[in-house]
C-alpha cells in the first residue's frame, strides 16, 4: 500500500484539461504568466542594454525613453502578476470570506497578462500598441481592485489593516497607470515619471512590506520553537506616511529633503529586520530566503539615506540608482522568488522545501543584484548593466521553466486546485 502523506507523481494535463486546470486557482494563471514576464522583461532590456553598448543594426527603438518603459512594465507588469495571484488568494482568508470563483481572477490575469504583452511588444516602435497594452493593463488592475475591495467589504473580520493596505497600494498602483496613459496621449514627461515613482514607492514597497509584516512573523512563529512574534500596529502607518513623502519629495526634485524620510525608513526596515530574529530562523531553507531577502530592505535603504546626507550636505550625487536596484533586485526580486516558490510548493500539493533550482536561482539573484549596484560605482558602467541584465536572466531560467510546468500540470497530492 503506498504512503498516503507522499505526494504522488504529478500526470502531465491534457491541451483540452488546461483551461480549466489554469482556471482552477488564483496563483495559477497570475503566477504562470509572471513567470513569463520575469524572462520577457528582461530579455527586451538586455538586449536593449546590449544595443546601447555594442550596437545592434536595425534594433527598433520605442517612442519613450528606453529607461522609463523599463521602469513601467516591470514594475506594474512582472511583480504585480504575482502580487495578484497572490493577493487573489489570501485576501478571502485573511477576511474570512469564501474563496473567490474563476470568473473574479482569470479576467484579471488575461488583462493584466495581455497588455503586458502587447505594451512589450509596442516597445518595437509600436507607440498605438504600447498605449493599447497599458490602457488594457489598467483594465485588468480596475477589476482586481474592485474584486479585492468587494471582498474587503463583505467581510466581518476585526482586523483588516493589512488588507487595507495592500488594496491601498494597489489603487495607487491604478492610479500609476493612468497617469502614465495620459503620458503617451499627450500629457507632461512629469506623468510619466510620477507613474514611475508610484509603482516602486506607492505600489510594490508597500504591498511587499504589508505581507511580511503580516507573514514573516507568522511563519517563523509555526517553525521556531519559543518564537515570539512581534506585529506592531505603529509601523504599517509609518511606513505608508514616510513612503509618501519619499514619493513627492524625489518626484518633485527636492533631493536635499529627502533624508528626513529615507533615514527614518533605515531605522524603521532594520528595525524590524533584527526583531524578527532572523538567526533563529535559518532552517528550514524556505523560511530562512524570506528572511535573507527581507535583509536587502534595510540594506537599500541605508543606501539611500548615505546618498540623502551627502546630497543635502554638499550637493553631489552618489551611488547613483545603486540604492534604487538594492531594493528592486534585492529585495523585490529575491523575496518574489522566496515567496512564490513557497506559494508554488504549498499549492501544488509538494513538500514545503526549497530544492535545488530555487537555491540556485536565489543564490544567483544575489550577485546580480551586487553586479548591478557595482555597475554606479564607474569604469565601463554599460558592460556592467549587459552583464547584470543577462545574468538575471540565467538566474531565472532554470526556475521559470519547473515554476510553469508546475502550474501545467495538476497537483501532485491529487486535491483540486
Amino acid at each position: 500500500m503506498s504512503d498516503p502523506s507522499r505526494p504522488s507523481t504529478a500526470r502531465v494535463a491534457t491541451l483540452a484539461e488546461l483551461p480549466a486546470l489554469l482556471a482552477s486557482a488564483p496563483h495559477r494563471p497570475l503566477f504562470l504568466a509572471g513567470s513569463i514576464a520575469v524572462l520577457l522583461s528582461m530579455a527586451w532590456w538586455a538586449v536593449e542594454l546590449t544595443w546601447m553598448r555594442f550596437g545592434l543594426a536595425g534594433w527598433p527603438q520605442p517612442s519613450i525613453p528606453p529607461g522609463w518603459a523599463h521602469a513601467m512594465l516591470i514594475q506594474y507588469g512582472l511583480f504585480p502578476l504575482f502580487m495578484f495571484g497572490f493577493l487573489l488568494t489570501v485576501f478571502p482568508r485573511w477576511l474570512g470570506r469564501p474563496d473567490l470563483p474563476w470568473t473574479r481572477y482569470v479576467p484579471v490575469a488575461g488583462c493584466v497578462f495581455g497588455g503586458y504583452v502587447l505594451a512589450n511588444v509596442g516597445l518595437l516602435d509600436l507607440a498605438w500598441l504600447l498605449k493599447l497594452g497599458i490602457a488594457v493593463m489598467l483594465a485588468g488592475y480596475l477589476i482586481g481592485v474592485w474584486t479585492l475591495a468587494t471582498v474587503l467589504r463583505a467581510s466581518t473580520a476585526e482586523r483588516k489593516g493589512h488588507a487595507r493596505s495592500c488594496l491601498a497600494a494597489l489603487s495607487l498602483g491604478s492610479l500609476g497607470l493612468a497617469v502614465f496613459l495620459a503620458y503617451l496621449f499627450g500629457a507632461p514627461a512629469d506623468c510619466a515619471l510620477l507613474a514611475i515613482k508610484l509603482g516602486t514607492y506607492g505600489l510594490l514597497l508597500p504591498i511587499y512590506f504589508t505581507v511580511m509584516h503580516r507573514m514573516l512573523p507568522f511563519f517563523s512563529g509555526n517553525v521556531v520553537t519559543g518564537y515570539k512574534v512581534v506585529r506592531p500596529d505603529w509601523s504599517l502607518p509609518v511606513v505608508w506616511v514616510l513612503l509618501l513623502a519619499h514619493l513627492l519629495l524625489e518626484w518633485r526634485g527636492v533631493l536635499g529633503w529627502l533624508w528626513l524620510a529615507d533615514v527614518p525608513l533605515a531605522v524603521v526596515f532594520a528595525w524590524h529586520a533584527l526583531t524578527w530574529q532572523p538567526w533563529k530562523a535559518m532552517r528550514p531553507g524556505l523560511l530562512a530566503v524570506v528572511h535573507l531577502a527581507f535583509a536587502w530592505l534595510p540594506v537599500a535603504f541605508v543606501l539611500y539615506a548615505v546618498q540623502d546626507v551627502v546630497y543635502a550636505a554638499s550637493g553631489h550625487l552618489i551611488l547613483g540608482r545603486a540604492p534604487l536596484h538594492a531594493l528592486g533586485i534585492g529585495f523585490f526580486g529575491s523575496m518574489l522568488v522566496a515567496m512564490v516558490t513557497r506559494v508554488t510548493q504549498g499549492h501544488s500539493g509538494r513538500p514545503l522545501q526549497m530544492g535545488a533550482v530555487a537555491w540556485l536561482c536565489f543564490a544567483l539573484l544575489q550577485a546580480v543584484a551586487l553586479l548591478r549596484i557595482r555597475a554606479e560605482l564607474g569604469g565601463d558602467v554599460y558592460l556592467w548593466l549587459v552583464i547584470a541584465a543577462y545574468g538575471w536572466l540565467l538566474a531565472f531560467l532554470p526556475w521559470v521553466l519547473r515554476s510553469a510546468w508546475i502550474y501545467l500540470t495538476p497537483r501532485a497530492d491529487g486535491k483540486p486546485g
